[in-house]
């Protein structure tokens, strides 16, 4: 969803989170607990299960949890092909996804690929390997799509007039609908992708080479799946290298707390009487859960807006979600690539990862100095 919201009712989220602890995906791997206090299960380090059958009545809503009607959510909207892998919090969202890239990726029965066989390989690839390959091919199924809308727009005007014959102009147009994506700061994944800890500096030549192989076989699949001979540029192994790298080095930490904490608290700051009433109902779930209460969803986003911003130590701006917002420019704007609270030299080498040699006033400041 474009909106960042969870979806359906309090009901579904804890039956979707002891479902995925049930077949043992733990929500802590991919999501972040704040630390502090707040709610206590019988024993947090662990969990009491629940059967299956009272996870399954959750998640299909023949389950009512008390004052569970104080965090309505949105209902949840299946995708428009059927595809039952994305769903959203409104109809406005699902048209909008659907529009600008999911069309091409879906792989229901109304999915506008013509090789749905060869997306499902492709998706199983990327879950296996690196999702990044699916952000990715969202970045090509954007372009694709809105080159497909621009070429519709100019075979219509030149039904009106005179207009250059469009074989000779489809490059501009695709020019023209990879725009959006242009902005981000590119290099090819391969030699951007920081060498994991594990990996010796003399092998890194052999490491690269096999992040490069990986993205042939990525893409490779891709091309099975939506290939488009008017779009042929993006599926190079070049371009596909460079988007991924443009994932690689801009993206950001997307962080959406969980209405399940705001409940279970909530159920906590209960009148005693009150309290005691609905933790008769509420605790045996608790205990399921356990730490995992407090999880909320985490995970990465690229915004073409953001990706263009500077990177300091000393950020005078962070990156976050809102509706609308009003901003006086006197200065340059500057974000936090990294962690800006660690020491000179880990900063340093956390950027090494980008490309360049932090210069910001407080580096230049803490920057060691040759005697």
């Amino acid at each position: 969803s474009f909106c960042f919201q969870f979806i359906g009712s309090i009901e579904l989220q804890i039956g979707r989170k002891l479902y995925f602890q049930d077949i043992g995906v733990s929500a802590v791997d991919e999501c972040e607990s704040p630390d502090g206090a707040g709610c206590s299960s019988s024993d947090s380090n662990e969990k009491i299960p629940l059967p299956r059958d009272i996870i399954d009545a959750l998640m299909n809503y023949d389950l009512k949890l008390p004052y569970s009607t104080e965090f309505p959510l949105p209902s949840v909207i299946p995708c428009l092909g059927g595809c039952k892998e994305a769903y959203y919090c409104s109809k406005s969202c699902a048209e909008a996804d659907w529009r600008l890239y999911h069309s091409l990726l879906c792989i229901g029965n109304g999915s506008s690929t013509s090789n749905i066989e060869a997306l499902l390989k492709f998706t199983e690839h990327a879950n296996e390997t690196n999702d990044i390959f699916i952000c990715a091919a969202k970045a090509i199924s954007f372009t694709i799509l809105s080159y497909r809308k621009l070429k519709a727009a100019f075979l219509e005007q030149k039904e009106k007039s005179d207009a250059p014959n469009l074989q000779k102009h489809n490059l501009p147009l695709l020019v023209d609908a990879w725009k959006p994506m242009s902005m981000g700061f590119k290099r090819k994944w391969w030699d951007c992708i920081a060498l994991p800890a594990d990996v010796d500096f003399c092998d890194e030549a052999e490491f690269r080479t096999q992040v490069k192989d990986l993205a042939l076989v990525s893409l490779q699949l891709l091309k099975d799946a939506i290939y488009d001979n008017e779009c042929a540029p993006l599926f190079s192994l070049e371009i596909y290298g460079h988007i991924i790298g443009m994932f690689e080095l801009n993206n950001l930490d997307l962080v959406v707390a969980s209405p399940v904490e705001d409940y279970f608290l909530y159920i906590n700051d209960l009148p005693s009487s009150q309290k005691e009433e609905a933790e008769r109902i509420t605790k045996p779930f608790l205990n399921a859960l356990g730490d995992d209460y407090a999880i909320s969803c985490q995970g990465t986003a690229f915004f073409p807006l953001q990706g263009c911003i500077n990177h300091s130590c000393i950020p005078n701006a962070k990156a976050f979600k809102r509706d609308e917002v009003y901003m006086l420019l006197i200065f340059q704007i500057t974000i936090s690539y990294i962690d800006e609270d660690v020491p000179y030299k880990e900063r340093q080498e956390l950027l090494a990862d980008y490309g360049f040699i932090c210069k910001c006033p407080r580096c230049l400041e803490e920057e060691p100095q040759l005697s």
